[in-house]
């Protein structure tokens, strides 16, 4: 496995590019980075530090990875980007570094699929497996959890949670937390129901599927308290383990749960 760089490539003396890593051309990377094995960048791409890449990654052309946070409170503190292995990040997309006001770090973690014009604040943190559409838009210290699909042109407001495996429909524009399961669309957003064919592509069981789609009933369809429909949702279906998934995030929400 070889390392193949393009001569119009500029690489920092610091930068840390393991076996089998290709650089297209045109492309920078700054002091500061390391890229893990097999990971191909595509040309015409900056890529800043401190970033550490893992493995096999994908970016292409023009995409902006690791740069300071737009945030004005921002003074060149050496935060950083944490990228997993398996990512694919498409054209045009921005990922920026954390702020040292908060965990001083963006991280993304694995397998996730970032479509072109995606862009990826400061203090983020993505799970795996996620989804992306062109144009989604996280705000500074947004959390996305596991299998989590963000349609086109999402807006996430900051320090919102969507939990995982939760769907959200095209310009959606999100300012509080999206309970796991629930598919959401509409600026601003609102509760469509579960997502459902997301569930059955997981294996999820028809048992928990049927429990996932009865508590929706009760949190969103009842007329009751969100304290009110937990402790119902716990007394009737409480033996699932996606149940307890759902409560725990409700019961941990800072900005309410989308209603």
């Amino acid at each position: 496995m070889s390392t193949l760089i393009h001569p119009t490539a500029i690489i920092h003396p610091q930068a840390e590019l393991a076996e089998g890593v290709e650089v297209g051309a045109y492309t920078v990377i700054g002091a500061k980075v390391s890229i893990g094995k097999g990971s191909r960048i595509a040309s015409h791409v900056v890529i800043d530090g401190p970033t550490s890449l893992g493995e096999f990654n994908q970016i292409y052309q023009f995409a902006s990875v690791g740069a300071a946070p737009q945030d004005k409170k921002y003074k060149d503190e050496p935060t950083e980007l944490i990228i997993g292995d398996r990512n694919v990040i498409r054209e045009c997309c921005t990922l920026n570094r954390g702020t040292a006001q908060d965990k001083g770090k963006t991280v993304i973690g694995n397998d996730n699929w970032i479509m072109a014009y995606v862009h990826i604040a400061h203090d983020c943190i993505v799970g795996n497996n996620t989804i992306f559409a062109n144009s989604a838009t996280l705000a500074g210290h947004v959390t996305i959890q596991d299998w989590v699909i963000l349609g086109g042109f999402t807006l996430v407001h900051q320090f919102c949670t969507i939990g995982e495996h939760a769907f959200t429909g095209m310009g959606s524009a999100i300012s509080k937390d999206v309970p796991p399961f629930a598919m959401v669309s509409g600026a601003p957003a609102e509760p469509h129901g579960i997502n459902l064919e997301g569930l059955k592509r997981r294996g999820f069981s028809k048992e928990s599927i049927h429990a996932i789609k009865e508590a929706h009933k009760i949190l969103y369809r009842q007329n009751l308290g969100v304290d009110e429909a937990l402790t119902k949702i716990q007394t009737e279906l409480g033996a699932d383990p996606s149940i307890q998934t759902l409560i725990a995030f409700a019961k941990h929400t800072q900005r309410g749960l989308i209603r």
